[in-house]
């Protein structure tokens, strides 16, 4: 009984290697068989996709025209290969490969043959071009500025703030292509940024959010850089003088009080140059009616660097006293 089992497993082993060695060979055979295949020439025809290169920045090559050329190619398998692993594309360079007139530039291969065939390995032989001639409507290209808004989301650590405005940089962005569509973008967004926290300056690259990708419409950017001056902030509160116009000359009038606080929000930076007479309160006496028989002052003028302004006092009583 043993010695049956014993037979049995080698038998087994035996067979098992002749199965690896007849599947190394056949592997062996079918690799020796591809690299013949690919050692020789083949004559095939390839389509390729156009790279309109060197386009005039106030022309637009429209979209429906012919973007591709077959391209028969005669070389070693090797070398036809890597066509077929992606979609190949050829460039066509507008500023000598091409004529132009009112409404096309026209491609031929009678003067862009040279610059086509140095696009390829030199064992490659073109045996024929499908069209032999490519016509490229154009347009005439808009330039336009278009501002950027900037979309900002942030939190200030409790006594920071921002001291003046964001800089953008670009603040604007140059937008080319067909009148048609460059009209219609008057704005370009930013991707929302979110700070937290924030007590140092700001300085982030955002995203723009171009409108859907469009062939015939190039942008100057697609980023742009964020930059913004954050400083310690502290309260003022100052006496401000009230004064009362468009009281007419044949009444007089007394108005009390005749000075209010007025607090507001500044940058330690700014604190000691902030002045009363930097703000001017008023009165206007032409509003005044039967209903409303007190006046309403209102913050006419405010020095720059201040936030976040408040009149403490929001009437002023009166009686005419002539």
């Amino acid at each position: 009984m043993m010695k049956r089992k014993l037979k049995s497993k080698i038998e087994s082993i035996i067979k098992s290697k002749k199965i690896n060695v007849f599947l190394l060979f056949l592997t062996l055979s079918f690799m020796i068989l591809v690299l013949t295949k690919l050692s020789k020439n083949y004559t095939n025809t390839i389509t390729f996709n156009i790279n309109k290169v060197n386009v005039p920045e106030e022309h637009v090559v429209l979209s429906d025209s012919n973007q591709q050329l077959s391209i028969t190619l005669k070389t070693y398998g090797f070398k036809l290969l890597k066509y077929y692993f992606k979609q190949p594309s050829i460039d066509i360079d507008f500023s000598n490969d091409v004529n132009k007139n009112d409404t096309v530039y026209e491609w031929n291969k009678s003067i862009g043959y040279s610059k086509l065939y140095s696009q390829f390995d030199k064992s490659i032989e073109i045996v024929n071009i499908h069209p032999s001639a490519i016509s490229f409507r154009y347009d005439v290209n808009t330039i336009k500025m278009v501002p950027v808004k900037l979309n900002v989301n942030i939190k200030f650590k409790s006594g920071y703030d921002l001291i003046g405005a964001y800089i953008l940089q670009p603040d604007s962005i140059r937008i080319i292509g067909p009148y048609m569509l460059v009209s219609e973008i008057d704005v370009i967004e930013t991707d929302t940024i979110i700070f937290d926290q924030i007590k140092s300056d700001i300085l982030k690259t955002v995203s723009l959010k171009l409108p859907n990708k469009n062939d015939d419409i190039k942008f100057s950017n697609d980023k742009l850089l964020v930059k913004g001056t954050v400083v310690k902030y502290t309260e003022g509160v100052l006496s401000i003088p009230v004064i009362v116009k468009n009281v007419p000359d044949s009444i007089k009038i007394k108005y009390f009080p005749k000075v209010i606080d007025v607090s507001y929000y500044t940058s330690l930076i700014d604190f000691n140059s902030i002045k009363a007479k930097d703000f001017k309160i008023e009165c206007d006496f032409k509003t005044i009616t039967n209903d409303n028989s007190f006046l309403a002052p209102e913050l006419i003028q405010q020095p720059e660097g201040v936030k976040n302004v408040r009149i403490k006092q929001k009437r002023i009583e009166f009686i005419i006293t002539e």
